[in-house]
């Protein structure tokens, strides 16, 4: 039976990486997988991986094994095994340009500079891939932004971060069972939390 969707969660591999701000997205496909009885897995592809079902909805869940850099490599790869469209891929990643634990759904646009998004485009070739975008703030200065994204937060920060990424995971939902548009009605009108 065909897949629905491909679930991607960005992160770099290793455990030093763990809860740092450029794996919030892994972290999201890890929830995922826990709420859907999924297993992820190394194998072939260069992402450790599982389908679980979601719905009525037959959905890959990824993370990718190679560095964030490289994210793309492990992308394409998937898509061509399980046969599908960039309009079926949902990239989870962090995002620079969003306050820290703000949820944003898009298609396609701008990489903001991101480096796994921008391997992904020239591996397949267009940015018309579905995002569900975890902000986590601008660094200080633009030389310090790979310390800022591979760095943990404060106890309060990870606090709201935590939440963001439970909304993540109900985003990723929304999507499967609704469809992109509604999930960016239901999450992205919906004003920051005050402080």
């Amino acid at each position: 039976m065909p897949v629905d969707l491909l679930v991607v969660g960005l992160g770099n591999p290793g455990d030093e990486y763990t809860r740092t701000r450029h794996n919030v997205g892994a972290e999201v496909v890890e929830l995922l997988a826990r709420r859907h009885g999924g297993k992820l897995h190394g194998s072939k592809g260069r992402a450790r991986r599982d389908d679980v079902r979601i719905g009525s909805k037959r959905v890959e869940l990824a993370i990718p094994l190679t560095y964030m850099n490289d994210s793309g490599e492990a992308v394409a790869a998937l898509a061509r095994r399980l046969g599908i469209e960039p309009s079926q891929i949902v990239i989870v990643h962090d995002e620079l340009d969003l306050e820290p634990a703000v949820l944003r759904v898009k298609v396609g646009g701008g990489l903001a500079g991101h480096n796994g998004l921008r391997s992904i485009k020239q591996h397949l070739h267009t940015d018309e891939f579905l995002r569900v975008r975890i902000g986590v703030g601008k660094p200080p200065s633009k030389e310090r932004g790979a310390d800022h994204v591979l760095s943990r937060v404060s106890k309060r920060e990870r606090e709201a971060m935590d939440v963001t990424i439970e909304e993540a995971a109900d985003a990723v939902e929304a999507i499967v069972t609704d469809g992109v548009d509604a999930a960016m009605n239901r999450y992205n009108a919906r004003p920051p939390d005050p402080d």
